[in-house]
């Protein structure tokens, strides 16, 4: 492995590139491997090359995701609402001025390379609970699932993905007057993540579990996006057991980061015909066939029953989560129901099935 970061270099001016280049060369700390004057010549350098960060102007990079898993770092010679709002939708870990803050600059660009992820064969079991329909309890059952992960002795790191309404802190109970911190706070390091950085971001939940919180409205902060959550995942997977992905309804790049690096899925259905419908479309649109398995909450006497999983989906459900009318108060109160009773008896089956697997 090299011993410098590789990056592409993307600038229109080319007097500015050539500084920008020769600078960056001159530190020791990167190598400039390839460079590009247009959105075209970028993507071709990116897949050839495959760089581990692109030094880029606002105007020449669209989605993070073209990037292919490099780190992308914004330069211009001016500051503008429009350019910050480039930045924040491309999924920049940084924005720069130049040459005022070259040596920012550099230091960051020469991060990336230690930052890039490691052999990932031994990586936790990357477990993602998702409900295509509102109110079906995914939040419920991620939260309730970590807790019977850590009863087993299981290193577990739940993940809430939800950055519009970050509605495991109300779940989970985390106390309002605490300081706590969130994802918001690894957006500038997201090319530099290492385990440390992630195990001081993580809240304990008495139940033995650790969360990475999310921020609601996250989304607006810069660095805030699908780069640091693949980049916090695939730090945090180093470090526990199992990891339970949180995951909103809505199929947006932070949640599609989720259900891509997930090993399983576990879609919740509800025993009604439009929870069903939506998990159909969502399996089809986000392409999840195969990876999916089937979790009923609320089970009740339906003329659906768990019997029609199988005949919908071609297999019958991993779990049937009985109702228990403690739900709502608990949730309400922030509480976490104990592990007992024909609905605890059946959290805990599940994860000991997720054991077993992992095992």
């Amino acid at each position: 492995m090299d011993e410098v970061s590789r990056i592409v270099l993307a600038l229109e001016v080319p007097e500015v590139a050539e500084e920008v280049m020769q600078f960056l060369d001159r530190t020791g700390r990167v190598r400039v491997v390839g460079t590009a004057v247009d959105g075209a010549q970028l993507a071709e350098a990116v897949r050839q090359l495959e760089p581990d960060v692109v030094v880029a102007g606002p105007r020449l990079v669209g989605a993070r995701e073209g990037l292919n898993g490099s780190g992308l770092l914004i330069v211009d010679t001016s500051q503008s609402v429009g350019t910050l709002r480039r930045a924040i939708r491309a999924g920049a870990a940084g924005f720069y001025l130049w040459p005022a803050e070259r040596e920012e600059l550099a230091l960051a660009a020469g991060r990336a390379q230690v930052a890039r992820p490691e052999d990932a064969s031994d990586d936790a079991r990357v477990l993602a609970v998702y409900g295509p329909r509102g109110g079906t309890g995914t939040t419920f059952v991620a939260s309730h699932l970590a807790a019977a992960l850590a009863q087993r002795e299981q290193r577990c790191v739940l993940v809430d993905l939800d950055i519009s309404f970050a509605d495991l802190t109300s779940a989970l109970g985390v106390p309002a007057d605490e300081q706590v911190r969130t994802i918001a706070e690894l957006g500038p390091l997201a090319d530099e993540l290492s385990p440390h950085h992630i195990d001081e971001a993580l809240w304990r939940h008495p139940r033995g579990f650790e969360v990475l919180l999310a921020s609601a409205g996250g989304s607006t902060r810069l660095g805030v996006n699908a780069h640091l959550y693949r980049r916090a995942i695939d730090v945090a997977a180093r470090m526990c057991d199992v990891m339970i992905l949180h995951v909103p309804r809505a199929l947006d790049d932070v949640a599609l980061t989720g259900l891509e690096r997930a090993a399983r899925i576990l879609v919740v259905l509800g025993l009604d015909v439009l929870s069903f419908r939506d998990a159909k479309h969502a399996v089809s649109a986000a392409d999840l066939d195969g990876r999916c398995s089937f979790v009923v909450n609320r089970a009740t006497r339906s003329t659906i029953t768990p019997r029609d999983v199988e005949r919908v989906f071609g297999e019958p459900p991993l779990a049937v989560l009985p109702v228990d009318r403690r739900v709502a108060a608990a949730q309400d109160q922030g509480r976490l129901l104990p592990m007992r009773g024909r609905l605890g008896r059946a959290i805990d089956r599940l994860a000991r099935t997720v054991v077993e697997e992992q095992a």
